[in-house]
């Protein structure tokens, strides 16, 4: 997860000076991801994320972001074919939103849009949409993109406080998930956090009651149930490989 905007080359500005002729292309194609093994998650994508992918936490500094564990191994997404098809039914915002992205101001108040141009789906051929109409403004597909961007950067708020809250109760745990081959190799994925089981039972009523109201407690036992997926893993990864992966588990 080392950059922020993982994989955004460039993120610039949106404008009519720059982008009048410009139009995007966007298929289904998401090679652009595949060296991803892991992208963060909204609390709101927690419960449709759960049933297909390993949900689980990173910590950095104060922040804790809950993620989505695409592969096992460092830049490898194991949900993207080789020709570009996403495998599974539900895609990650974060993968929907490019080659588009909000930056922020320094004082977090002005948000501007900016277009990752080296998106192979941004052409100035006329291919898929347009960004500006002749009048030199924002087309509805500019339009539909802002709404999309704008309700993505609603939910990081109660994102963050999703966070928060579990660093505050202190409900989290370093974890390690591994897969082992026939041949004994021993392939891990660490770096991540995940609720404890234990120290979620030892919450107090008025902890529990915060988390109940707030939805957060459903958040925390779609995430415990997502863990399974580790298996699905596991599999995407014999596939991917050809080799027989004898056993795969998630440890403190």
């Amino acid at each position: 997860m080392g950059k922020t905007l993982l994989m955004y080359e460039t993120a610039v500005p949106v404008s009519p000076a720059r982008h009048s002729f410009h139009s995007v292309e966007v298929g289904a194609d998401y090679g652009f991801s595949a060296s991803l093994n892991a992208v963060p998650l909204m609390a709101a994508e927690v419960l449709p994320a759960a049933a297909e992918y390993a949900v689980v936490f990173t910590e950095v500094g104060d922040e804790v972001m809950p993620v989505v564990v695409l592969g096992m191994q460092g830049r490898r997404n194991l949900y993207v074919a080789p020709d570009g098809r996403w495998m599974a039914n539900y895609i990650p915002a974060f993968i929907r939103r490019y080659p588009f992205v909000f930056a922020s101001s320094e004082d977090q108040q002005t948000l501007t849009l900016c277009i990752d141009e080296t998106y192979p789906g941004v052409n100035t051929e006329g291919r898929g949409e347009r960004l500006y109409g002749s009048d030199s403004k924002p087309t509805a597909f500019v339009d539909g993109v802002l709404r999309f961007l704008k309700e993505y950067q609603a939910q990081d708020q109660r994102t963050q406080a999703f966070g928060r809250r579990l660093r505050e109760f202190g409900l989290l745990e370093r974890m390690e998930a591994k897969v082992t081959t026939p041949d004994g190799e021993i392939l891990s994925l660490n770096g991540f956090t995940a609720v404890s089981r234990e120290r979620l039972r030892a919450v107090t009523a008025v902890q529990l009651e915060q988390m109940v109201k707030s939805d957060e407690l459903e958040l925390i036992y779609m995430h415990l149930y997502s863990l399974r997926n580790f298996t699905e893993l596991r599999d995407r990864l014999v596939g991917a490989t050809g080799a027989e992966i004898r056993s795969v588990s998630a440890t403190a």
